[in-house]
């Protein structure tokens, strides 16, 4: 019987028609729940601007965070009050009425003394700061330390995810994680102390966070190959549009509290749209549930106004497909460390996935670290977490058709390059001028999104196809200790204001120079053993100068 590919099914029953575009809507949800999910403590554990409650001169009714006396009672530093330090009062000054003069001789400017109340900028505001008392620098690193528990949980979910819808299938592990999570993120707005909140902040992102990939998965496993790279830039851009919703929310609401219910009750919701979604066809051939998958072909072929021909339905109802991918596979599958263990013996190859390994590093703390210091900017904390997630619109829609006009190599090395000066660029710009600080910034994320973008593909055009999946996943593992390092960085810039972004340029333009090692893999042969893998570098200098 006549091989049939599954692309070639997708082009008789349509590769992108109606069924594939209510799938790809259906996907749209779990995108934007995961964004949801991976930036939410930026604002549930967001810092707060606070100073000493000063009982002598003003209640707790009238309390304001500037007012016209506080210098004299409050040390500023940078025309801002001091958060946990005032001056001691004079004890010989009895006279109530004087006191609410607020002089500054009432106060001993030498003797400065620690508080323990506070005047909040925003009254109206909540989140774990106040709520638990997370204040001083003494607890800076219970608040930073949110971010990196939440990192570290989803590292570790990436490989439970996996393991889990290769085995139960796609569509059981999109809808536990979005159960799971949403769940977990309800019972987390209810937290009665740091400790509890810390726990669900693992335990949500650990069963919850792989929706995204599975959601990708799913929508791309019923697409032609021509419209994959649609699908990919769809979903980057849905995932931006779904940060920037969080900013949109958190202008109206002010409690952490209620902030997480309007996050995550709507995805108990949307498990109800998403009992019709489809499973995966390939998932379901290669566990031979066939039956299945042409009931699921029928579907697509009647929703998309195609028919399904008897000789394809045949053909997969009669095994002929299983037998055909299995005698393209080895006869004996290596383990994941075998695999590994193949590079090394190849230099070029073990110089490669060091150097892709700080790549995506960089890549995944540069990109967290710019969103979580976003809202340190001067402006509206939330306009600027905005427009800090809606600038990588651009470069998701611009990579497709760069990178089908320039090189790999150059466009990965520029946008690198670029982030990294821009970073650098932006500590030069006095504080005073916003508006321009701002816009440096603005242009920093949108660099390093773009950089972020090409990665992913650049990262599996360089290894071979028996080991790509392997290497792809050690890179984008090693990747999140950058995601694990970046909500740590506010502790640096106590340390030193400019620290954070003088790390983010430097290693944003080391990285963009190592870049340079790896081959250039546009319009060329992907390699499919370790050997091609390794004379990839040769090949394509040889290919350069026959061009040439």
């Amino acid at each position: 019987m006549k091989t049939i590919a599954f692309d070639d099914v997708l082009a008789e029953i349509g590769t992108f028609g109606r069924f594939q575009l209510r799938q790809f809507l259906l996907m749209i949800l779990p995108v934007v729940f995961n964004a949801f999910s991976n930036l939410s403590y930026v604002f549930t554990a967001a810092d707060l601007k606070y100073r000493c409650y000063i009982p002598e001169c003003e209640t707790r009714s009238d309390a304001l965070y500037q007012a016209d006396w506080l210098s004299a009672a409050v040390p500023f530093d940078r025309n801002q009050p001091v958060r946990c330090e005032r001056y001691q009062p004079f004890v010989n000054i009895t006279d109530s009425d004087y006191y609410l003069q607020c002089q500054a001789p009432d106060f001993n400017r030498s003797a400065i003394t620690r508080c323990f109340d506070f005047v909040y900028e925003d009254n109206a505001a909540t989140t774990i700061v106040n709520e638990f008392n997370l204040t001083c620098d003494e607890n800076t690193w219970k608040i930073t330390l949110v971010g990196t528990i939440h990192s570290i949980a989803q590292a570790l979910a990436l490989m439970l995810g996996g393991l889990f819808s290769d085995r139960y299938g796609r569509k059981w592990a999109l809808l536990l994680c979005i159960g799971l999570g949403s769940t977990l993120g309800i019972v987390r707005s209810f937290s009665v102390n740091y400790e509890m909140f810390l726990a669900f902040e693992f335990l949500e992102p650990l069963l919850g966070s792989t929706m995204y990939t599975t959601a990708f998965i799913l929508g791309q496993e019923l697409v032609g190959p021509k419209q994959r790279v649609f699908a990919k830039s769809l979903c980057l851009v849905v995932f931006a549009l779904g940060e920037a919703a969080m900013g949109v929310i958190a202008m109206f609401v002010h409690n952490w509290r209620y902030y997480l219910l309007a996050l995550f009750i709507p995805g108990l919701v949307s498990l109800t749209f998403l009992w019709v979604t489809a499973e995966s066809v390939r998932w379901l051939l290669s566990k031979n549930r066939n039956k299945e998958a042409i009931k699921i072909l029928q579907k697509a072929a009647t929703i998309n106004r195609k028919t399904l021909s008897e000789s394809t339905e045949k053909y997969f109802a009669s095994n002929h497909y299983q037998r055909n991918e299995a005698s393209q596979l080895p006869d004996a599958s290596p383990s994941f460390f075998e695999q590994v263990a193949e590079v090394f013996k190849y230099k070029r190859l073990t110089i490669r996935v060091a150097i892709c390994s700080f790549c995506w590093f960089t890549n995944v703390m540069v990109y967290y670290g710019l969103t979580l210091n976003s809202v340190t900017l001067a402006g509206d904390k939330n306009v600027n977490f905005i427009l800090i997630t809606l600038v990588e619109i651009p470069g998701a829609v611009c990579m497709n058709f760069i990178l089908n006009r320039f090189p790999r190599r150059m466009t990965q090395f520029v946008s690198l390059a670029l982030c990294g000066a821009l970073c650098l660029v932006t500590l030069a710009v006095p504080e005073e001028d916003s508006w321009i600080h701002t816009a440096m910034f603005l242009f920093s994320k949108m660099a390093i999104s773009f950089s972020f973008g090409v990665l992913y593909i650049y990262t599996a055009e360089i290894f071979p196809t028996n080991l790509r999946q392997s290497l792809l996943s050690m890179c984008s593992m090693l990747g999140r200790l950058g995601s694990i390092v970046a909500p740590q960085m506010p502790l640096l810039a106590k340390v030193w204001k400019p620290l954070p972004m003088t790390l983010f340029g430097s290693v944003a333009i080391v990285s963009a120079f190592t870049i340079l090692e790896f081959p250039e893999t546009g319009n060329t042969r992907l390699p499919n053993t370790a050997s091609e893998a390794e004379n990839l570098k040769q090949s394509s200098s040889d290919s350069d100068r026959s061009e040439n």
